[in-house]
């Protein structure tokens, strides 16, 4: 069966941002399975969606990309 084929999106991030990344992946993962950084960025996407999509926290996340340390630079 032909692996399902994926976008890639290459994205900079702070040296805090990939350590909250690693830290989340870590306290996600159990002794059976181990969550990837990855897995943690798509869980994070779909679950701002479904939230947008059901009208919650938006200003909460536009506060959140106000704040320079989130913001993308090319803003």
């Amino acid at each position: 069966m032909p692996k399902k084929e994926r976008k890639r999106l290459q994205v900079v991030i702070s040296e805090e941002q990939d350590a909250l990344l690693t830290r989340t992946a870590y306290e996600l993962s159990s002794p059976e399975r181990l969550i990837s950084k990855s897995e943690v960025v798509r869980l994070a996407i779909e679950r701002i969606a479904r939230e947008l999509g059901e009208g919650e926290h938006i200003d909460e996340y536009r506060n959140l990309l106000a704040d320079e340390n989130v913001a993308d630079d090319q803003a």
